[in-house]
């Protein structure tokens, strides 16, 4: 990882997490400081972060955390499980026998981390299997507002990734999505892609709530 990896998968985590409070200044000499580097992995990985929503870019006034909407987050989700899902129903339709053998090919390159459980290693793997199969749905415009909403919500679809089990969930979501895809089945590889990504969201949702019940009980006399 580069440094600005390092630095924005920190904050990303804190932030969401509630571990750095909404509207708390984010000065970059002091990350600098903290992370023992120059102030220029400091602002691209702020840059990043300010991309998928988490921090706010203030004209004079520097770097913010910002406020994260539950609501926001959750209508995130719900327009990711509508544009994937129609990526992998098109992708049923549209994709070429050497397409539907890479998608397989990525997919059993995700099984090893899934078993091994390394977060890391999985997502970099998963990435490349939903990149491909959006690509199979062979729609410049739908790839397009995919890879925006999916920008959106990888915090929070990083994060539930680290609750119990949920690797090896979606590890076996992903086996049944190839499995239609590889069929043809446009209809069940829509449904099935919108449930893994339902899950992700309800997933996140469940990890949030409990990081927020332990930041509560933690403030408590």
């Amino acid at each position: 990882m580069s440094l600005a990896d390092q630095v924005s998968a920190a904050l990303e985590k804190e932030i969401v997490l509630g571990e750095l409070a909404p509207g708390l200044h984010l000065d970059e000499g002091s990350l600098a400081d903290r992370f023992g580097t120059s102030r220029t992995p400091v602002r691209e990985a702020l840059a990043r972060l300010a991309a998928s929503g988490l921090v706010e870019l203030r004209p004079r006034r520097g770097a913010a955390v910002a406020a994260i909407d539950d609501a926001a987050m959750a209508q995130r989700f719900e327009a990711l499980a509508g544009l994937e899902g129609l990526c992998a129903y098109y992708a049923a339709e549209r994709m070429t026998a050497e397409q539907r053998l890479a998608l397989r090919d990525a997919h059993r390159r995700c099984r090893g981390p899934a078993e091994s459980g390394e977060l890391d290693r999985y997502d970099a793997a998963d990435m490349i299997f939903h990149r491909l199969l959006m690509e199979g749905c062979r729609n410049d415009i739908l790839i397009e507002q995919t890879i925006a909403v999916r920008r959106l919500v990888k915090p929070w679809r990083r994060l539930q990734l680290a609750g119990p089990g949920r690797i090896d969930a979606a590890w076996r979501e992903h086996e049944a999505i190839v499995a239609a895809v590889a069929a043809g089945h446009a209809a069940e590889a829509e449904r099935l892609t919108r449930a893994h990504v339902d899950h992700q969201g309800e997933a996140a949702d469940k990890l949030l709530g409990e990081a927020a019940r332990g930041g509560e009980s933690q403030s408590m006399p």
